[in-house]
């Protein structure tokens, strides 16, 4: 294998991944404004969002499924102690419970990465920045984001720091 065909290997298996991270927060933001649960909302991603064309002709980069699933599944069943990292690292008055939903399904997103993968923790803090670009290009909440993730890893995996 050549490595620009190496090169381009990689750089889909990245785009796949950072996909799968932006459809795992769309999932969590989902299943809390539904209160439909983590299994039905993931059917319904993989049959419906994952490289799936839109009515308007673009065509939705295809997810890591595995990724997207493991996610999701961790965000859900760790809930409990990615919400309390989170408050932690929320200023004082402002618990979880009073950000914006989608918002506080990235940071469940990002926290299920903390606490059950391998992922550096200063890629799952890049890639769930860029996720917050991609909801709030215009505003604040990217360095917000990025603020709040960097205590959470620090929290969940200090040895690397």
């Amino acid at each position: 294998m050549s490595s620009a065909s190496a090169r381009k290997k990689s750089d889909e298996k990245r785009q796949k991944r950072s996909a799968s991270r932006l459809y795992a927060v769309q999932a969590l933001f989902q299943m809390e404004q539904s209160g439909q649960s983590v299994d039905k909302v993931a059917v319904e991603f993989l049959d419906h969002r994952f490289g799936l064309a839109q009515e308007d002709g673009a065509e939705l980069v295809e997810g890591d499924v595995d990724l997207f699933r493991k996610i999701t599944d961790e965000a859900v069943n760790y809930q409990a102690k990615i919400d309390q990292m989170t408050d932690r690292g929320l200023v004082a008055k402002w618990p979880i419970a009073r950000i914006d939903p989608t918002l506080r399904a990235l940071f469940r997103a990002a926290g299920a990465e903390f606490v059950s993968t391998e992922t550096p923790p200063k890629v799952v803090i890049t890639e769930y920045v860029d996720v917050a670009r991609a909801f709030f290009p215009e505003g604040k909440e990217p360095k917000f984001v990025n603020a709040v993730l960097d205590h959470m890893a620090r929290e969940a995996r200090p040895e690397a720091f």
